[in-house]
């Protein structure tokens, strides 16, 4: 069983060596630890501040942040995730798209400002490190600068007597790739070691950010790269927050194996589709681990 995920220092990618750790944490696990990058401590310290105050509005205000694609918008506690609530905002890159979001939650100027300087800074961050993917697998011209991407802020409502149950259930991201500025006092992040099946904590780790890989990493590089199961156990009594930014695929919405990683020896896996075809089946077929991309492989 492997016991912690590996850490990826940013400052150090254009070597060899940490370039060789990037791509082995990507086939052997679907994630890493990010340290030494570009986002500072005051505006990690500032966006969770404006997150917190979002997340603790009235319902009837956060009922506000309606979907602008299914599953983008509010997701209230459920059934599946009674101790779980999202608020989404969908392409954090588009200016009008921030102003919405904010005008739905009565944000301020301030928490505006805010977000959207957040959101330049991750978007840079999560372009270099799928260039580097890319680098890693030898694609050339992968285009990671005008891609869109979806916000969702996450509050776990942990109580005493939630402790050792679900906070979310286990699933794998359907998109590119999640940077996620996770609570740094509070854990219960947990990911799947793919080869014993058995769970293994993500602890808490200021200043760090987490990379994730989702479905369309795997379908990209033609199952060289792992799309990570992982979900979020209740540890503690506390309020426990995250920020998830998503890296979707490219605009026209097409998923497929790209030409460097096809060859006679590496036939392609799967059929080429739209991504957000594929957002609905998993949906529709309440598969939540990956297993919708079977429904997908060529034989």
């Amino acid at each position: 069983m492997k016991e912690t995920i590996p850490v990826i220092d940013l400052e150090k990618i254009s070597d060899q060596v940490e370039l060789n750790k990037l791509r082995e944490a990507c086939e052997n696990w679907g994630c890493f630890r990010i340290i030494d990058h570009s986002i500072t401590a005051t505006l990690m310290a500032e966006m969770k501040m404006v997150i917190e105050t979002l997340l603790d509005l009235p319902m009837e205000i956060k009922m506000r942040n309606i979907d602008v694609v299914v599953g983008s918008g509010y997701m209230p506690p459920s059934a599946t995730n009674p101790l779980y609530e999202a608020l989404g905002l969908y392409d954090l890159g588009s200016s009008q798209a921030v102003q919405d979001f904010c005008s739905q939650l009565d944000a301020s100027p301030h928490q505006r400002q805010i977000m959207e300087k957040y959101g330049k800074a991750i978007h840079d961050l999560a372009a270099k490190v799928g260039q580097k993917m890319a680098e890693s697998l030898g694609i050339q011209g992968a285009g990671f600068e005008d891609r869109q991407y979806m916000l969702r802020i996450n509050k776990y409502n942990f109580t005493q007597e939630a402790i050792g149950s679900l906070g979310v259930q286990l699933h794998t991201d359907s998109g590119f790739l999640t940077i996620v500025q996770d609570d740094e006092n509070v854990g219960g992040l947990e990911v799947m070691d793919n080869d014993s099946s058995s769970f293994v904590p993500v602890p808490p780790f200021p200043g760090s950010l987490l990379a994730n890989f989702g479905d369309v990493v795997h379908v990209w590089s033609n199952g060289r790269f792992c799309n990570v199961k992982h979900r979020v156990q209740c540890k503690e009594a506390a309020k426990r927050l995250s920020i998830a930014t998503f890296m979707l695929p490219p605009r026209d919405g097409k998923v497929e194996a790209s030409e460097e990683v096809v060859d006679y020896d590496h036939p392609r896996l799967y059929e080429p589709f739209n991504y957000e075809d594929y957002r609905k089946l998993r949906l529709s077929e309440k598969m939540y681990t990956g297993e919708a991309l079977e429904l997908l492989r060529l034989a």
